[in-house]
């Protein structure tokens, strides 16, 4: 019921819960009825204070925050201490990666409500409910938050006060899911489409019918401008199971991640995921894909793992014999500048390997790299970092006796430039749950790259080597200062955000067996 849950809204999980047990929950929903700003500040405009919009911090999805925006210098990170804990009301998972602008932190929860709190001391400025759970990060322009949820709503907020703009549901499907944060660019909000259906079904359920698109939104409005398929051939009625269920296809083609804007080239990048049912793998899942920004036009798809179908019951009528390999992007596309002056986009696959591709043609690839085994669980999840000179691949591979590691690969020629294995877990003994891997994205600034792990630790590597220079364990109860009792576990998901000289990381991840945990952790340098 974990994962069937995860879409729910705070309302909803606890009427559950409290038919469930027949108690009735205490508390406020928001967990903001302590820890409020008493005078909150006003909102800065975004361009003259730290900034870390979105997903990337920039439209180039990049993670790489520069000097400027971080402030904070590679020689200071190992004096980094705890300034705040902040928790999450109602949830087993702390999911949303942070956005900082104008002096603002936005961020969203599993329980649906979305806080707009001070970045420097944690204080509450506004809360705003949702119809289902936020984990996309918050994308910020005009004075005005842009929100997905699980329940495939977008929404626009009046970023000073969390009033609501407009909203509107971009896909009617049952299981849609929006984990893809949006991206915002020249009036208009870019929103890629994922689902429950490739493993939060229930076994009654007639497999599968969902496609994943991108959703080109006016962004004063809200009006639908274009939707593109990853898909083209929309899906059709393949047969029945001997119990009657029906079967369906083809489906899939999630986009998990965030958009990449390429304003020179007029494009939109994203990485797709793997087909979920039909007779072949679509020519689109499994790869890097290009879009008109105008039109929405599929210009082109760059595909590197087929055959794989993965989400449909093996050796029915739309399924292969066998599952997966489950080889798909999870990860944004990073767009880049290579040491010789050519653009490139740099991606990992859960496959394991890490790509350079060529955005002039059509995806055709300068380099890959292996770094880990692959899999279900594994392979590079979440999302890589990219600075001038490497390209930083953190490994999951959950399922492995060894799971974890982070890769340094030379951007130029995409040869290896140091291996970190993964350190002893900070958990204990290596338990599904409490292990090295490190799937959660990653950020990288001057000197230093900023990795957590499933065993609850953040911990930060030197770029030059990949010795580590500071880590934290997360594995323990907070004082928070909004008063929801708050803990930390497994680590996974949104990468650690850094802006005007703040570390902000979330831990706890209740979902795929790791540990539960509802809270945003801040650090910064002693006084």
């Amino acid at each position: 019921m974990r994962y069937q849950g995860l879409s729910l809204s705070g309302s909803e999980r606890r009427a559950i819960a409290e038919y469930l047990t027949g108690r009735a929950m205490g508390g406020d929903l928001t967990g903001t009825t302590v820890g409020r700003c008493t005078n909150p500040p006003a909102l800065w405009d975004p361009a003259s204070g730290p900034l870390w919009n979105g997903w990337g911090p920039t439209r180039e999805n990049t993670h790489f925050q520069p000097a400027a925006q971080a402030g904070l210098a590679a020689d200071q990170v190992p004096r980094l201490v705890l300034k705040w804990a902040f928790g999450f009301a109602d949830t087993t998972s702390a999911w949303g990666q942070p956005t900082i602008a104008g002096g603002r932190l936005f961020v969203g929860s599993q329980n649906g409500t979305v806080y707009a709190l001070d970045a420097k001391s944690g204080c509450s400025i506004w809360t705003f409910t949702a119809n289902g759970g936020v984990r996309a990060s918050i994308s910020i322009g005009d004075n005005r938050a842009y929100v997905l949820d699980q329940k495939g709503y977008a929404y626009a907020l009046d970023a000073v006060t969390g009033r609501q703009i407009w909203s509107r549901k971009v896909d009617n499907h049952p299981l849609v899911r929006l984990t893809g944060s949006p991206a915002l660019y020249a009036g208009r909000l870019f929103v890629p489409t994922s689902s429950y259906e490739e493993a939060g079904k229930s076994p009654s359920y007639p497999c599968c019918t969902f496609r994943g698109s991108i959703a080109a939104l006016d962004a004063s409005s809200g009006d639908l401008l274009w939707r593109t398929y990853t898909i083209a051939e929309e899906p059709k009625l393949l047969g029945r199971r001997a119990d009657g269920v029906e079967v369906w296809g083809p489906a899939g083609g999630a986009i998990w991640s965030a958009p990449t804007i390429d304003a020179a080239r007029r494009r939109l990048y994203v990485g797709v995921g793997n087909t979920y049912a039909g007779i072949v793998t679509q020519p689109a899942a499994n790869a890097v894909a290009a879009f008109d920004l105008e039109t929405g036009r599929l210009l082109w798809a760059k595909q590197v793992a087929a055959p794989d179908i993965f989400g449909c019951r093996v050796g029915e009528s739309n399924c292969s014999d066998r599952p997966g390999p489950d080889f798909d992007f999870g990860s944004s596309p990073a767009l880049v500048k290579l040491p010789n002056g050519h653009d490139a986009i740099v991606i990992g696959n859960k496959s394991g390997i890490g790509y350079a591709m060529d955005p002039d043609k059509q995806g055709d690839i300068f380099w890959e790299y292996r770094a880990g085994k692959g899999g279900a669980l594994g392979g590079i999840e979440w999302g890589a970092a990219v600075d001038a000179d490497q390209a930083y691949f953190p490994v999951a591979d959950g399922n492995s006796p060894s799971p974890g590691g982070l890769h340094a690969v030379k951007l130029a020629t995409g040869e290896r430039a140091w291996f970190a294995p993964p350190p002893e877990a900070a958990c204990g003994k290596p338990a599904r749950g409490c292990n090295g891997a490190q799937s959660a994205a990653i950020t990288a600034i001057p000197g230093v790259v900023f990795s957590p792990s499933m065993d609850g630790a953040i911990r930060a590597f030197a770029s030059k080597d990949g010795s580590i220079v500071w880590q934290f364990d997360t594995n323990r109860e907070f004082q928070t200062l909004n008063g929801v009792k708050g803990k930390g576990g497994s680590m996974n998901g949104p990468a650690p955000v850094v802006a005007g000289g703040m570390l902000y990381v979330n831990s706890g991840y209740g979902a795929f067996g790791a540990r539960t945990g509802n809270v945003l952790l801040a650090f910064g340098l002693p006084e």
